[in-house]
Parts: structure tokens; sequence; C-alpha cells
């Protein structure tokens, strides 16, 4: 199996919001102070270092610092796999926006690791995404209306975590990283599509449009201006961290399975067409072909190594 890891270092975390609360600082902002990115360093470093000794590939969710990212590019060129996911809130927002004095727009911003600083951690992760040091966009979609959100009022440790992202993911990465010039729209449809599809096993029936492959497809027309807004979006929750947002580019047609499913601003989904997608185990080390045997995936070399440098160092394998 690949492991997935939420990387934190939770005991800190349990310690830093009990000493921030007590300092009378219970609004948003109490989140973001309570959980610095060292603790996502820390804790990304050493999800990485245990990978490599129990001999597995690592997938770390929702990468929110620069130093995480670091951790992960620095892990891979020790020979680790480990597939980095940064995801809409790190790439596109700030921190600030927690200390904002309307209680409400701040707490909408409130999700874990939290956001990080956009003109450090946010470029950062921009550019590990264009050079290939993380791996695919994701969202972490988890809302929460305003009333939700304020079950945490008085306290931030209540805020239940989460912001919207899965409708502006397409939209949103576009506009930061095929308008700015990092990136080809190809190597949008790679950290969009076709990477996700590799990590968790589903090439090439998802990922690539060919013979035989899912008809799964998105039409962007690269010239609508269009602006983000909770008014607009069809999620039914009343708050949206991309508020405002301009982008140029926008999907104007969906495809799922060959047929249409959104087209000119109309939804056409018919009931029960929905398909479970098994996953199968060992992703593919080669990601230029599909493989369904742990012997050709991602997991392969991994024994081998570790035999080697046991004989190097004249030292057991740690794993069994």
């Amino acid at each position: 199996m690949l492991p997935m890891v939420h990387a934190e270092n939770g005991d800190m975390v349990a310690l830093g919001q009990e000493m921030i609360y007590a300092q009378g600082i219970h609004g948003p902002e109490g989140h973001a102070l309570s959980r610095p990115d060292i603790l996502e360093i820390e804790a990304t470093g050493r999800a990485v270092r245990i990978s490599e000794v129990v001999g597995t590939p690592l997938y770390v969710v929702h990468v929110q610092s620069k130093g995480a990212a670091e951790e992960i590019a620095a892990g891979n060129a020790r020979g680790a796999r480990v597939i980095g996911e940064p995801i809409l809130p790190g790439l596109a927002l700030d921190e600030s926006v927690l200390w904002n004095r309307n209680w409400t727009k701040a707490a909408a911003f409130v999700m874990s690791p939290p956001i990080r600083k956009q003109a450090v951690d946010g470029l950062a992760l921009r550019h590990a995404l264009a050079s290939g040091l993380l791996h695919l966009v994701g969202t972490d979609h988890a809302v929460f209306n305003s009333s939700q959100k304020a079950a945490g009022r008085d306290d931030f440790r209540k805020i239940p975590n989460g912001v919207n992202g899965i409708e502006e993911r397409m939209h949103v990465t576009w506009e930061l990283m095929v308008n700015s010039g990092l990136m080809t729209p190809s190597d949008f449809v790679r950290v969009t599509s076709t990477a996700a599809s590799k990590i968790f096993n589903m090439h090439p029936r998802k990922g690539v449009v060919a013979v035989g492959s899912d008809a799964d497809v998105i039409l962007l027309d690269p010239t609508i201006r269009h602006t983000l807004s909770a008014a607009t979006h069809h999620s039914r929750v009343d708050m949206n961290v991309f508020e405002g947002m301009n982008i140029t580019g926008k999907v104007v047609t969906t495809i799922s399975r060959g047929r249409i499913v959104w087209n000119d601003g109309k939804l056409n989904v018919q009931p029960y067409t929905g398909r479970y997608i098994p996953l199968p185990p060992c992703p593919p080390l080669d990601w230029n072909q599909h493989v369904q045997h742990c012997s050709n995936s991602l997991f392969h070399g991994i024994a081998q190594r570790d035999m080697h440098r046991a004989e190097s160092q004249n030292a057991p394998v740690w794993r069994n």
C-alpha cells in the first residue's frame, strides 16, 4: 500500500494550543500561532526518514510550507520515494487573513496545516510544483458554513478545520501556474490529472486520452475571464476562500466516460451512472506504463537497496 501522512507534530501542536489560549489569544489567529511551520517541517522530515527505514514509498498530503517541500526534495535526493502534494490554499492564499477583524471571514480560512506566508511559502511551493519537486495539486476540500465555523467563536481550537477547493482547483491552478508562465498547458494536465491517475494506480484507464481509456475530458477556454465567488459557486457553503479572485481561463465542458455532463453552464448528470474504481496496490515506478504487480512497481528495488546498504555498512536489515 501507499501510506499517506498529514505531517504535523501532534504533541507540540497540542502544547502550542494550550500555551496560545492561555495567553488570551482565542481568535482564528491562534490557530496559525499554535501550529508554526517548524512543526510541519519536523514531522515531514520524520515521516520521510521513517519511510526510508521501513522501506516503503510515502505520500505527504497538503504540503503547506517551503521547509516541508525541502524535506521531501531532500528525501528523494537521498533515494527515498516521496510524493509531495501541495494544495490550492497553500499555493494561492496568505496567512494574514487569519488576523482579519471580521471573525467569520478569518475563521473561514482555518485549516491544517495552516495557510502560510504567500511571499515565502506560496512562492516556494509554486516553484517546487513547476520544477517537479512536488508532484500534483490537491485541495483538502472540507467545507463548513459560517454557522458551523462559529462553534469555535470563543476558542480557536474548536473551529472546524477545512476550506473549499474542488470546484476551484482547475481554475486557480491554471491562473497561478500557466497564466504566470511557470507551467505549460501540458504540465498543467500532468499535475491536475495524469500524475494522480498514476500515483493511485488508475493509469491508463484514467489520466490519458487514448483508445481503451475512459473518455474523461474537460475543455478549458483560456480566454474567458471570470471571478470566483460564493455567490456563483455550486457548493451550498456560504463562504469561498478564493472570493474575488480573477481568473482568465474557464472550464466550459466536462465529459465523463464519453457523456457530456457539463456544458455552457448547464449540468446534465444522470443518476446511478457513477462507477467504483478500484485502486490496485503497488503503484507503478515507471509512470510511462501501467503495471499491476509489485515486481515492477513504485516498491520495486527497495528490498535490494536495503540489502545493499546493509552489506556495505555491515549492519542488519531493519525491516522484515
